[in-house]
Formats: C-alpha cells, structure tokens, sequence
C-alpha cells in the first residue's frame, strides 16, 4: 500500500473564477509564498513587461487572459502542491470542466466589486453536482467593493452554498488596512503595491487587546470588533467535515495583486484541504492507496514547446505509484507503453521525473495514442468515468490562404483538436474541414495558433449549423436514405465516424421522428453497444 503520510502531504486543486477576478494573479502569489519563483509578473501592467507565469502562450500574453489550463507544482511546508490554472473565459469553459475531473479541490476567486458572475455560477454548478470542496477568495479589496457581508449573502444565495468567513477586511479600497485571521487570530497590515514577500504580520488572540488599536486605529478596531462578534453570532462555526463535503465554503479576503491574505490562504488550505481522492470507473472504485498505478488523460496540448513541435497529455495519477520507463497499459487501444521522460510542470517549464503519487499530475509525451478520457494502468482493464465531452454550437468552414502550406495547415488542425477545444470535421467532396466550437473566441485562438506556431496562414467561413449529433445504425436503407437526404449536412470526425451538422433543434428532432432506427448522439463519447453498427460508411 501507498504509505499514508505520503497521500496526507499532497494537495492538488485548481484556480477558477470569472474572467478579471484576479485567478492568474493568485496562481502566480502561491508560487511566490512556495519559493518557486522570486518575482511575481504583473499580467497587464504596463511597468512590468513580465506575464503571469501560468500564461505561456503568446495569445495569452497578448491578451492578458488565460485560454488554457496551466499545471504547476511546488513544495510548501511540507506539502507537495499541484496548482492548476484554468481558463476563465466561457468560450474556453470545456478545458476548465475537464480541468476539475482532475483535481480534489477548489478555490473560487470572487472580485470584490462585481461579486457573483455568470461564469461563476456555471462553475460552482460543477463543483456541486461532483461535491468538490471550495475555498473562496474574495479579491480586489485594495479598490472600493461591495459590503463584506453583503458580499456573502450574493455567494449563499447565488451559489447556493453556506460560507464561514475564516478571515475579515479592515476597510476596503483608500481606507483598507488589512486582513485579521479569524482562523488564526492573527492581524496582518496592509503595504500596497509589493512584489516581494511582507512579514508584517501579528499574534492577536484578544480583540479586546490595546494592541489593534495601536495598530489600526481606534475607529476600525471598533468596527473589526463588532464585525467579528457580528460574524460569531450568524454564521455556525467552521466545520472541516461540511467543507469536505462541498456544503460549506470558508471565505478569505485580500489582494492578490498585492500579495495580501494570500499566505493565510495558502496556510489554511493546505491544513484543511482534502488529500488525493477515489476515482469512478465503469467497473469499481479505485483507491488513492492502492499497490498499482492507475491514472487518467484529462487534458492533450501540443506545441507546449514551439521549438521541439511536442505533444503533452497530461495524466491525473489516481492509484499507486507511477515509474518512468515502466510498461503501462493503455486501456482504450488495449496496448503497452512506456515512457522515457515524464515530466512535472511549472507552467511551460518542465523537469524529467522518476516517479509521481497519487494527486500528481505527470506530463507524458505523446505521439498521437492519446485522447481526453483515456485510462491508464499496470494491466487492469477499466477507464475512469466522469469526463465531460460537448457537442459544438458554432461551426465555421477553415479555409487555407497559402496553398504553398498545406501540409502545415493539416498538422496544424490537427493537433490543435486533439487539445479538445475545438473538434474537427471533414465533408466530401472536395475534403471541406470545418472546425466546430462552443465559443467565438477558440476561432481566434486557432487561427492565431496555425500561423505563430505552423506557419499556416487561414480564415474562417461561418455555416448555419448550430448543433453536432454523431449517428450509428445497423439499418443500411434507413442510412442510405438519410445520407441522400441530408447529404450536405453529414459529415466524419477525425475518428471516421457519421456526424449530422443540424441547422435547428428543429432539424435534430424531425431526423429522430423520421428515422427511429437511427440512434443519434450529442457527443461523440457514446458506446458502440452493438458492433455491426454501420459506422463511417455510406
């Protein structure tokens, strides 16, 4: 068995928040606070001509925004803490719901001013249908915001969730002076504009003490004191065991830009955040402590280094201990393979690794055998469940501006899709790609990516269809019928199979009306329950 103490000092969670909230900037001050960089980047400062560590990729310096899931990792006190950044952006939400299948736990950033948004929403809606546990960082509080316990009630009621302040502003915006500890008893003072590590932080077991007058003053110490009593009086005592059953969010405030209340958030979590967790199969449940490996696919991105045209999947270890060079088994294809240099990640930085735990997240480097959702083992026959997959709702023909680099085009595209933020598709005659999404945005990043990192110079045609049904049958004339009907809308994925391009929901339920013995899917992660199926052939 895996020794417990082992599992009990790993922590692996991810970042997520509406865009702006300050997510990167937070990802990048617990990579300070873990001594695994020296200076924080500011993402959009125009002083600072440095980008967050966690956006590597040129749109995302360019943009100041996070269009992919970055993995860190780093060691602090004691604990082995694997950081994943997600996207915030909703055109990249299918990244950041994978993202979550990998990880035990999250810390929600809220911005202070605007509160609860739409995207927040959205995400808090996959962390409770998977009860994933939740920090929540309220952040911005060096700007004028909201009312702190106004700030709370928007969060139980919009997220539908209680929460359990663990730490409380002293003023807000011009008037903010700092953060107290609840959780510690602890006062910490507010010095805007620091990149660097501050120490100004002091013991206060007794609020009643002389000593917070003498450090914020008579008139916040009074409001801090009626607060705090105020905060004892409504909310119920923290409770680890609701937290880690996602029924209970403690609520941290600061300034990540600042670098403020992000060490007591960090010292906070890694005492009360779960250690790595059991993960579903189609057959059983596997266990963190488990003698052999297993772990899952759960995000592919190519070109993490432009120079060497490299392919990552990125591998969540759920079970046992993984070895570099040992013999896996890929439970898709039903084949062995061994890998010479899985890596561990600090955002685009990567490190040849011997061996990884349960929680770790190892880079392995891929030549096409991979997909999102695939399992690995040392034999046994099972794939983790749980991963999403989505049907496109924007779709556009891909057209090639230099014919002189097709071939690049074609690598490009590609690989691209294999990162599963946008699907490709292809139409006869004439080999007519055209690439569908859920967001406007991934067409930019596509078409940004083939030229900066491909060469490949190409446009966007937009089509007037708004959903993807992938179709099987077993029944040749109902297929005949339908593909001389609906010829112009029937296309094939990268897999080969039948995809029908539907122009309304309208169109979807006339094709089911009309050809019951048609089975119609709206993602492609269906199982081919009968193998005579006619697939890819028509």
């Amino acid at each position: 068995m895996i020794q417990e103490e082992l599992l009990k000092k790993r922590r692996t969670f991810g970042i997520i928040s509406h865009p702006d909230a300050g997510k990167t900037t937070l990802t990048e001050k617990f990579l300070l606070f873990g001594g695994a960089i020296q200076t924080a980047g500011a993402v959009k400062s125009s002083k600072i001509k440095k980008s967050a560590t966690s956006d590597f990729m040129e749109i995302e310096k360019q943009r100041g925004i996070s269009v992919a899931s970055s993995v860190m990792g780093f060691d602090y006190k004691g604990y082995k803490v694997n950081i994943l950044d997600t996207p915030g952006h909703k055109d990249f939400a299918e990244d950041t719901y994978r993202t979550l299948t990998a990880v035990d736990s999250v810390i929600l950033v809220i911005d202070c001013v605007k509160g609860v948004e739409e995207q927040t929403r959205k995400l808090m809606d996959v962390c409770r249908m998977r009860h994933t546990p939740v920090i929540i960082f309220i952040n911005k509080l060096d700007r004028e915001g909201q009312d702190p316990f106004d700030l709370l009630d928007e969060i139980e009621k919009e997220l539908n969730i209680h929460t359990r302040p663990l730490s409380w502003p002293i003023g807000m915006g011009s008037s903010f002076k700092g953060v107290y500890n609840l959780f510690e008893k602890k006062l910490q003072l507010f010095s805007p504009g620091k990149n660097k590590l501050t120490d100004e932080v002091y013991q206060i077991n007794d609020l009643n003490s002389s000593e917070l007058d003498a450090h914020i003053g008579d008139k916040p110490a009074k409001k801090l004191r009626e607060d705090a009593d105020l905060i004892e009086g409504v909310y119920e005592p923290f409770d680890k065991e609701l937290y880690l059953e996602g029924y209970l969010a403690p609520v941290f405030f600061g300034s990540a830009i600042n670098n403020f209340g992000v060490k007591e958030l960090l010292d906070t979590f890694v005492q009360i955040a779960p250690e790595p967790q059991s993960r579903q199969t189609d057959l059983r449940e596997v266990m963190p402590a488990e003698d052999n490996f297993s772990g899952f696919i759960f995000k592919i991105h190519a070109n993490l280094d432009p120079n060497h045209r490299d392919r990552i999947a990125f591998c969540r270890v759920v079970s046992g201990r993984f070895e570099r060079n040992k013999f896996y088994k890929h439970t898709r294809l039903d084949k062995k393979f061994r890998f010479s240099s899985p890596t561990s990640f600090m955002a685009n930085e990567k490190s040849v690794i011997d061996e990884a735990y349960p929680g770790d997240v190892v880079g392995l480097y891929d030549t096409g055998n991979f997909k999102i959702g695939d399992t690995l083992t040392e034999g046994e026959m099972i794939n983790f469940k749980g991963i999403p997959s989505f049907s496109p709702e924007i779709f556009k023909e891909l057209i090639n501006k230099d014919p002189m680099k097709t071939k690049q085009l074609e690598k490009g595209i590609l690989q691209l899709t294999d990162e599963g933020v946008a699907q490709l598709f292809s139409r006869q005659p004439g080999n007519i790609k055209i690439v569908g999404t859920v967001g406007e945005l991934q067409f930019d990043v596509v078409q940004f990516r083939l030229l900066h990192e491909y060469g490949a110079s190409c446009e966007f045609r937009p089509l007037n269809y708004q959903k993807a049904c992938w179709f099987t049958t077993t029944d040749k004339k109902a297929l005949a019928d339908f593909s001389l009907i609906k010829g112009h809308h029937i296309v094939k994925d990268k897999e080969g199979r039948l995809v029908f391009l539907a122009d309304s929901m309208w169109s979807v339920q006339m094709a089911q009306s009309n050809y019951p013995s048609i089975n119609f899917y709206f993602t492609s992660e269906f199982k081919n329950a009968d193998e005579t199926a006619v697939i890819g052939k028509y």
